[in-house]
């Protein structure tokens, strides 16, 4: 593990998988249970083979997030007799429902706001973002949250992030380190703004960008004791 540079005045984290578990099959099979469905594991992979390139359109800028949202339950939507809208809509109440904060998650958030401001930047949506800060009680360890449903602009465009400064009121970009788990989207989107990065590298795999993170942890502990390093 590297050895801490200086001190951040602000930490910025991605929401899923970063601070919060994010496990999409028990989820839908929450929701589907509703409508007395057994969800299978092949309908969680149909489900992903329009999902994911629906993901990848959103953050390229192709589509909004209602698109996104609607299209990946279309199929579903039109077998039940039911609106696309809804069936999201339940899908982000059982998510809220079942998520946990990562293990270390709240520990590293209560230490690190002894000397920083914390930031949520998520490509997540409105309704399950505030749903579950609510319900684990991470809310009031979190001075801002963004969210690019509301922002328009999906990471890793630096708009998502320059909009976060411009509310931060942080023009000192070099004291501003984001940790997310996705190399593609949290560690390029902080390159490209300019921020110090780091990987949430759980997988312990082979960085796929051209320039390495300034940081790279297994778990939130591990960065945890990276940050009370002395500088």
């Amino acid at each position: 593990m590297p050895t801490k540079l200086h001190s951040y005045d602000w930490l910025l984290f991605d929401a899923d998988e970063t601070l919060f578990s994010f496990n999409a099959l028990t989820g839908l099979q929450q929701l589907f249970r509703g409508y007395g469905v057994s969800f299978t594991d092949s309908d969680y992979l149909e489900y992903q083979a329009v999902n994911k390139p629906l993901w990848q359109d959103y953050q390229a800028g192709k589509i909004d997030a209602k698109t996104l949202q609607r299209r990946r339950f279309c199929g579903w939507a039109s077998e039940l007799e039911v609106s696309a809208d809804e069936l999201n809509s339940a899908f982000l109440e059982a998510m809220a429902a079942i998520c946990q904060p990562l293990a270390g998650a709240r520990e590293l958030l209560e230490r690190a706001r002894q000397t920083a401001k914390i930031g949520i930047i998520t490509n997540g949506f409105k309704e399950l973002q505030e749903a579950r800060l609510a319900q684990t009680g991470m809310a009031e360890l979190v001075d801002l949250v963004v969210i690019s449903e509301q922002v328009g602009v999906a990471k890793p465009d630096p708009a998502i992030f320059t909009h976060a400064l411009d509310l931060m009121q942080q023009k000192d970009r070099e004291r501003v380190l984001m940790t997310g788990d996705n190399p593609h989207s949290d560690v390029l989107g902080a390159q490209r703004s300019g921020l110090h990065s780091c990987w949430l590298n759980a997988e312990n795999a082979a960085c796929p960008l051209p320039t390495p993170p300034h940081y790279t942890v297994r778990s939130l502990p591990e960065l945890d004791e990276l940050l009370a390093a002395p500088a």
